[in-house]
This record gives C-alpha cells, sequence and structure tokens, in this order.
C-alpha cells in the first residue's frame, strides 16, 4: 500500500493498482538496467497499466491503443518528476517491459495479480490486459508506503487458454508463440504464414487472454 503522499501522483494518472516493496524481495534479471545509472535501488513501486479499448480485428488489442513504449517514457518523465519534488534528496528511475526485475512476479508479490496458465498476470479489474510498470528508488520502502509481500497464487486452471493456443506452446507442443512469429524480422516460412492467415492476424495473438474467463469483464480505459 502506498502513503497517501505518494498514491495521490498516481491516482492522477489514472492508475488505481499500486503498491511498494522492498529491492530486495524483487528477482533481479539485468541489474546493468539500474546500475548505469547509478542507483542502488532500496525500494520500487509495482503498477499496474491497462491497455483494452477493445479487441482489433487483425491486431493484438495491445497494439490498438497508443505503442507503450512512448506512453511510458512521457509517464516516467511525469511520475518522477513528481516524486523528485516530493523527495529532493532521492533518485528515481522507471522501466516498462524492458526491465531490470522479473516483474510478473514482483506483481504477484505486490498482491496486484495472480499467475496464469498463459504464463501472464491477471489482476482484478484488467484480468490479462496491462502492462507491469514499476519506479526504483533509493527511498526505503517504508517513505513510500506499507510493504506488504504476498505469495505467488495461481489461477482457477480451466485450461481454456491451453486449449486455444494456435502454435501449442502453451500445451508444450511448440517452441514459439504466434505473437512472436509476426513479429520477426525477415522472411517467414511456408507454415508461419499460413498460421498467420488461418488465425487472421496481422500482428501479436490474443487468443489465450480472449478465452480466459478472469477477462470477460475486463474494465475498458
Amino acid at each position: 500500500m502506498l502513503n497517501q503522499k505518494v498514491a495521490s501522483l498516481f491516482a492522477a494518472e489514472h492508475i488505481t493498482r499500486a503498491a511498494v516493496l522492498p529491492f530486495e524481495a524483487l528477482r533481479v534479471t539485468q541489474a546493468r538496467l539500474y546500475e548505469r545509472a547509478g542507483l542502488v535501488p532500496k525500494s520500487a513501486v509495482i503498477f499496474l497499466i491497462p491497455y483494452f479499448s477493445g479487441e482489433g480485428e487483425n491486431l493484438s488489442s495491445y497494439a490498438v491503443a497508443e505503442d507503450y513504449h512512448f506512453y511510458a517514457e512521457r509517464l516516467y518523465e511525469r511520475l518522477c518528476g513528481a516524486l523528485k519534488e516530493r523527495f529532493p534528496e532521492a533518485s528515481f528511475l522507471g522501466f516498462a517491459d524492458h526491465s531490470p526485475i522479473d516483474e510478473r512476479d514482483a506483481a504477484t508479490r505486490a498482491g496486484l495479480g495472480i499467475w496464469g496458465k498463459n504464463r501472464l498476470l491477471i489482476s482484478p479489474d484488467f484480468g490479462t490486459y496491462q502492462f507491469i510498470g514499476e519506479i526504483l528508488s533509493d527511498l526505503s520502502p517504508e517513505v513510500l508506503g506499507t510493504p506488504r509481500l504476498h505469495a505467488p497464487t495461481l489461477c482457477i486452471g480451466c485450461g481454456a487458454c491451453l486449449s486455444a493456443c494456435p502454435t501449442g506452446i502453451l500445451r508444450g507442443e511448440s517452441t514459439e508463440c504466434l505473437s512472436a512469429i509476426t513479429q520477426k524480422k525477415g522472411a517467414l516460412s511456408e507454415d508461419e504464414m499460413a498460421l498467420m492467415r488461418r488465425t487472421g492476424t496481422a500482428w501479436g495473438c490474443d487468443e489465450c487472454q480472449r478465452v480466459c474467463p478472469y477477462t470477460r469483464e475486463a474494465v475498458h480505459t
């Protein structure tokens, strides 16, 4: 839980799901990303950026909205700037997607959602339709809020996502996701092109999300 002073900054950005964790509770995957900025993190604010504005006809839903790389860049300029005004002695560094930590693990430990069999985070409001963001800081977590660690929780395991997966990667029958195929550089194989035609996609794949019972009431943003 964030303290009121910090929570108000996120609320101004319409971010409703956020929590603070001690940095030591996070699983670090690429330390160089914060080390090259000279940051020695002690805390992290983990939060969700929802993106579901409706399904695209042949685009993954995340690509229907504004490119999240550009959105996140401006968001962090505003949030880190506002945090710096309130805590001038501290440093803040924001990440989304290209991150120094395991974001899904961090979000579950922060109590923001559960693990789905489709390997995505499932949250109460947004289902699987969200990006995970984090702001690292050299402030102690207690300054930002009340840290609370949650045990990772799994979904109900209905298997709908496994059955719907076009390539079978979720069933262990393939090593490649259709979304990855659509984003390949260079020429595609005949089988890959046939799969894209059969599923009607030009970019991305939402099949495992579309059939998930947790996403049926996902909030439109």
